[in-house]
C-alpha cells in the first residue's frame, strides 16, 4: 500500500473517534505515534552500530512491546496502558546524562493522547507500522506526507505562522551555502523545513566520510516556542539523520535578554523565515534596546538574528512588505541592519507565494555581518509564463530560481535587476520598498493622487456632458424657430 494511502486511512480512522477533535489534535495525535515509532526503528539502527547500546526508553514502554504485534494489547487495556504508563513515564523520564532520552522527555512534555477508543487506536497503531523508517524509500515518501501535514496543520489555523514553501527555503539556503563545521541556526524553526534543507546541502557537497558526518551532527539548532512544531521538527530531524536532536530546543528565543546571549551563542548562518503579522506577549519587548522596542514578532527576529551572527557570519530572512515601507522603530532597526551588516542583496517575491495562508507580499533579505552597507542589489522574481498567481496547487518551485542563480555571482542591471546606493537610502529616510524602475506600476502609488486624478476625470466628463446637453438643447431651439 502507497504511503500516502496509509496516511489517508490512519486520518479517517481518527476521524471516527469521540476524543479527537478537528485537525490540530489529530495532527499531534498521528505526530507522537509516528516519533515513537522512528525512534524505534532507529534503535534497531543503532544497536547494530553501536556495542552495548542501551534504550533510554524503559523496556516495557518500547514500541516493538506494547505496538508492534498486530495482535497486541487493543481496547481498554491499551488505553489504560497509554494514559497511565506510557505518557506518564515518558514525561518524566529520569534522562540527566542520556541526550537521546532527554529528547524523547522534551517531545512528551507537552504531548497529549486525545484518543478515547482503545480499538481505534490499535487500527491506526497497525497502519504506522506498515511504515518502515529504515527504508530509504519509505523515508522518502514520508517526506511528500510530511509536508502535506505540514499544510493541514496551517489549515487548522496558526495565526501569524506560515508554510514555508520548499522552493523558497532551498533557494535561501543554496544562496547562503553553509559549510560543514559551520554552526546553522534557525531562531524560529517551526518544523525545521531550513535545518532540513541545510542538512541535506551539506551532505551533498561537503560531507565525505563518517568524521564529516559526525561534524554535521553538531552543526545544527534551532528553537520553537510551540510544541506541536517543535514536535514536528525534532522528528523531521530524525528523518533526517540527525541522531540526538537535543539542539532543538522548545523555546521562545525571543524571551532572552538580548544582553544575556554571549559569544558562545553566536552562530555562522542563520536563515529563517519568522512569524509576521503578529504581536509578541507583554514584556517580551523590554529584552531589547529600548531604542528598538516593538512587539511585532518579524522586527524583533530580525534584531535578534543582527545580534546573533558571528563577524562575517551570513544570514537569510523572509520579511512582509510592511518592515520594509514601515517608519519610526522599524526605520531605526533598518538603520542598524544597514550600519553593521551587509545588506547586500533583496529579492522581492510577487503575491499568492505564501497563499492560501496571507495574501502578505514577502521578500527575501541576504546579509552578511561586520562590514556596512554600501548598496543594495534587488532582484524582483517574476512570474513563470502563463501563471497569474501561486495557489496550493500550483506553488512557486525551484526551477523559478535559476535566473536568480546565474545572476547572483555576475550582477549586472537588467529588466529584473536593480542596484540602489546607500545614499539613496538614506535620503529616503531607510524605506527599503523600492520599485523595480524597469517597470511602470501604478498599483503602489499614492491613494489620494489616485483619487484626485479620478476626480478631475469625472469632474471632466461632468463638463464635456454640460457642453453636449447645451449644444443640443441650442440645435432644437434653432429647428423650432
Amino acid at each position: 500500500m502507497a504511503i500516502s494511502t496509509t496516511i489517508k486511512t490512519i486520518q479517517d480512522i481518527m476521524r471516527k473517534d469521540a476524543g479527537v477533535d478537528g485537525d490540530a489534535q489529530r495532527i499531534s495525535q498521528l505526530v507522537w505515534m509516528i516519533f515513537l515509532k522512528i525512534f524505534e526503528d532507529k534503535e534497531k539502527e543503532y544497536e547494530l552500530l553501536e556495542e552495548r547500546y542501551h534504550s533510554p526508553i524503559p523496556e516495557k514502554l518500547r514500541w516493538r512491546n506494547w505496538a508492534a504485534d498486530a495482535e497486541g494489547i487493543t481496547g481498554e487495556e491499551l488505553l489504560d496502558f497509554v494514559n497511565n504508563e506510557l505518557f506518564k513515564s515518558l514525561k518524566n523520564l529520569n534522562a540527566q546524562t542520556d541526550k537521546r532520552g532527554l529528547v524523547v522527555r522534551d517531545v512528551f512534555e507537552d504531548a497529549y493522547n486525545y484518543m478515547k477508543s482503545g480499538t481505534l487506536m490499535r487500527q491506526v497503531i497497525n497502519k504506522i507500522n506498515e511504515i518502515d523508517f529504515n527504508s530509504s524509500e519509505d523515508r522518502h515518501l514520508f517526506g511528500d506526507i510530511y509536508e502535506q501535514i505540514l499544510r493541514d496543520l496551517q489549515s487548522a489555523g496558526n495565526a501569524g505562522e506560515y508554510y514555508t514553501p520548499r522552493a523558497i527555503t532551498q533557494f535561501m539556503v543554496d544562496m547562503v551555502d553553509p559549510k560543514l563545521g559551520e554552526k546553522i541556526l534557525d531562531p524560529a524553526c517551526g518544523t525545521g523545513g531550513f535545518l532540513a534543507c541545510a542538512i541535506n546541502n551539506i551532505r551533498k557537497n561537503y560531507v565525505k566520510s563518517v568524521e564529516d558526518e559526525k561534524k554535521l551532527q553538531k552543526c545544527i539548532a534551532g528553537a520553537e516556542k510551540k510544541p506541536l512544531p517543535h514536535l514536528l521538527c525534532v522528528t523531521n530531524m530524525l528523518l533526517h539523520g540527525i541522531e540526538v536532536p537535543s539542539q532543538i530546543r522548545h523555546d521562545n528565543t525571543l524571551a532572552r535578554p538580548l544582553r544575556d546571549y554571549g559569544s558562545a551563542d553566536r552562530v555562522d548562518v542563520i536563515v529563517t523565515n519568522p512569524p509576521f503579522g503578529g504581536m509578541e506577549e507583554d514584556g517580551i519587548e523590554s529584552n531589547f534596546p529600548a531604542t528598538y522596542r516593538t512587539r511585532e514578532t518579524a522586527d524583533l527576529f530580525l534584531l535578534l538574528i543582527m545580534h546573533l551572527l558571528k563577524e562575517k557570519g551570513r544570514g537569510a530572512i523572509v520579511l512582509p512588505d510592511g518592515t520594509l515601507f514601515g517608519e519610526g522603530v522599524k526605520t531605526r532597526i533598518k538603520e542598524k541592519l544597514l550600519e553593521e551588516c551587509n545588506l547586500h542583496t533583496v529579492v522581492r517575491l510577487p503575491n499568492g507565494v505564501f497563499s492560501p495562508y496571507t495574501g502578505i507580499k514577502t521578500n527575501l533579505l541576504f546579509f552578511t555581518k561586520g562590514a556596512p552597507t554600501k548598496e543594495i542589489w534587488f532582484y524582483e522574481h517574476p512570474y513563470p509564463n502563463g501563471v497569474k498567481s501561486y495557489n496550493k496547487t500550483k506553488p512557486i518551485r525551484i526551477e523559478e530560481f535559476e535566473p536568480e542563480k546565474m545572476w547572483w555571482e555576475k550582477r549586472e542591471k537588467n529588466e529584473h535587476a536593480w542596484k540602489v546606493s546607500i545614499d539613496e537610502i538614506k535620503a529616503s529616510g531607510y524605506n527599503l520598498d523600492i520599485k523595480n524602475p524597469s517597470v511602470v506600476n501604478n498599483i503602489h502609488r499614492d491613494p489620494e493622487e489616485l483619487l484626485a486624478e479620478y476626480r478631475k476625470l469625472i469632474a471632466g466628463i461632468s463638463e464635456t456632458r454640460s457642453a453636449l446637453k447645451q449644444e443640443l438643447e441650442a440645435a432644437l431651439s434653432r429647428k423650432t424657430a
